[in-house]
């Protein structure tokens, strides 16, 4: 090798380590994308300019001076800021918002104990598949891991029970950041996504200047490089900053079954002598309009189990809704469709289906889905899945089929004993039911 290809090669590498640092550092966007550091704006508005194109009405939280700008900012905007006692209850309020209204709960919480206060309703969350966004406190970009107030590793904590965890280091990373957390919430199974806010890209730019200011004159080499590294890690977390950015909802992603899959769950259903149908939360997620999925279960004619959030969605005078003797009917039964609901230890891991039992499941979850399908049961057919969506299918492709009256009457027969048995019984007991 000649010595000319030997210095192209060092330039080479001299050029890209060059790059290489002036990517990281953040030279190359400053170079395109200037800072204003005029702007009176901070970090906090952009959280709620994209909540706020979400249609988020609320925001619950116990109110640190980490997150306090999304709360100011919030509530100029309309949304409606809800303080409670502890972290949990901020997260359990914005589950219980999420699954009554279809839309996205959103909590906000201070760094560290703030946080870590909320697990337990995070995980809640995720078990219940609600589309929940927690957003918290964090330390300074610069101070993380070096002892700062209230400084954890926080990621590591959600990631086990979160869909997506992302920790925001500069302010420009603010509205795609929480556009995708609020677009992966919804997708496919629904759950909890989190955003970490460091302190320093929430305030605005003459505050944050403030703290990385040094408190005297650079003094020597080092001195001098210490401060132009502040100097820039300041420039680059503000620039671009405030640039148009889209804060419309991104896409979500809803897993349908297949038209070959619908078919074939049809001529099964039709076959069905004695058909049920076991109706989970899932039944309940957007898009489909709980009205909707409620005309698809009368349209075909299968008595209903209820559980989970569903419970409800027929009305208590329902000629389809059955309550009691789930157990015996499952036995009975030669078709059942699980619609949302997972084989734990609800349904004895699926002991209570009958091998002889033509087995239809429905979920989003494939791990939900087919949960314990290696020891106790095994789908005649598993659909992943939407639930709302997959029920139209069939009542479209079944017009004019119904299910043997004597099927339902038999079930209704036995629900009205029991639940009179059950009565009886209480009363007894002293217990007066008021209609």
């Amino acid at each position: 090798m000649d010595m000319g290809t030997v210095l192209c090669c060092c330039l080479l590498a001299v050029l890209s380590a060059f790059l290489s640092a002036a990517y990281k550092l953040g030279l190359l966007y400053q170079f395109f994308h200037k800072t204003d550091r005029k702007s009176p704006r901070q970090g906090g508005e952009s959280v709620a300019e994209v909540l706020q194109a979400h249609g988020i009405k609320f925001v619950f939280t116990l109110v640190g001076g980490h997150i306090s700008p999304i709360l100011v900012a919030c509530e100029k905007l309309g949304i409606r800021i809800v303080d409670t006692r502890h972290e949990a209850t901020a997260v359990f309020a914005a589950d219980a918002v999420a699954r009554l209204s279809g839309t996205v709960g959103v909590a906000v919480v201070t760094a560290g104990p703030g946080l870590t206060n909320t697990v337990t309703a995070v995980k809640n969350a995720q078990m219940a598949e609600s589309p929940l966004l927690l957003m918290g406190g964090a330390a300074a970009t610069l101070l993380q891991g070096r002892g700062a107030l209230q400084d954890i590793d926080q990621m590591s904590l959600f990631k086990p029970i979160c869909k997506f965890c992302a920790s925001v280091r500069n302010v420009r990373e603010i509205v795609p950041t929480v556009r995708k957390a609020l677009a992966i919430a919804q997708s496919d199974t629904p759950g909890p996504v989190f955003i970490e806010f460091p302190i320093d890209t929430l305030y605005p730019y003459h505050l944050v200047e403030k703290e990385f200011s040094p408190k005297s004159t650079p003094k020597g080499i080092m001195g001098n490089i210490v401060a132009w590294y502040l100097h820039n890690h300041l420039t680059n977390l503000f620039a671009g900053a405030w640039e148009v950015r889209d804060v419309s909802p991104l896409p979500v992603r809803v897993p349908t079954a297949t038209d070959e899959e619908v078919q074939r769950c049809i001529e099964l259903i039709s076959r069905a002598q004695k058909p049920v149908i076991v109706l989970g939360s899932q039944a309940t997620l957007p898009p489909t309009p709980v009205t909707a999925v409620r005309k698809a279960l009368e349209s075909l004619g299968i008595p209903c189990f209820l559980g989970g959030m569903s419970r409800g969605m027929l009305g208590k005078d329902s000629p389809l809704h059955v309550r009691q003797n789930r157990r015996d009917a499952l036995k009975e039964a030669d078709l059942v469709l699980l619609a949302g609901t997972v084989c734990d230890f609800r349904l004895s891991y699926g002991r209570v289906l009958s091998r002889r039992s033509k087995i239809i499941a429905v979920n989003r979850d494939k791990s939900q889905l087919l949960k314990n399908s290696d020891l106790f049961w095994k789908p005649t057919v598993a659909v992943q899945g939407d639930v709302g969506s997959f029920l139209l299918q069939l009542s479209k492709g079944l017009v004019g089929h119904r299910c043997p009256e004597e099927w339902v009457q038999s079930l209704k027969e036995r629900d009205n004993a029991k639940e009179k048995a059950n009565r009886l019984s209480l009363s007894f007991m002293g217990v007066v039911f008021i209609p």
